[in-house]
């Protein structure tokens, strides 16, 4: 049996993280769903995802600590992120350290599309 790629949706909204989960899943991926940024800390740090959903509005850690954590982490230096927030001015300056940047609301196919197109079947990798 073939092992899925991983992917983390770091989320705090449980309805766009859901959504999200499903998009993601349907792309070909196992996925996990953390809805607070310091248990997504603590999760990347044992785990290397092929790709990471990220809002930048989370309890506890923002997301753009998040992204600078990964950005620092060599061992998470081929993992893809894609930015998925309702504020433009706060997704704006971080658009170099991600792969994508998505502004709510995002929907379902618009994710599972984007998804598929950063599967490492599917991309090369």
């Amino acid at each position: 049996m073939t092992e899925l790629p991983l992917a983390l949706i770091i989320e705090d909204n449980p309805a766009q993280s859901e959504i999200f989960t499903k998009a993601v899943q349907m792309a070909g991926f196992e996925v996990e769903a953390i809805l607070d940024g310091q248990v997504a800390l603590e999760r990347l740090a044992v785990t290397i995802p092929q790709i990471v959903v990220l809002d930048l509005h989370l309890p506890h850690v923002s997301g753009d600590k998040i992204l600078a954590q990964i950005q620092r982490d060599k061992r998470l230096s081929k993992t893809r992120i894609i930015l998925a927030t309702a504020d433009p001015r706060m997704a704006d300056p971080l658009r170099e350290y991600s792969d994508l940047v998505l502004i709510k609301p995002v929907s379902f196919g618009q994710l599972k599309s984007l998804a598929e197109r950063l599967h490492p079947t599917t991309d090369g990798t």
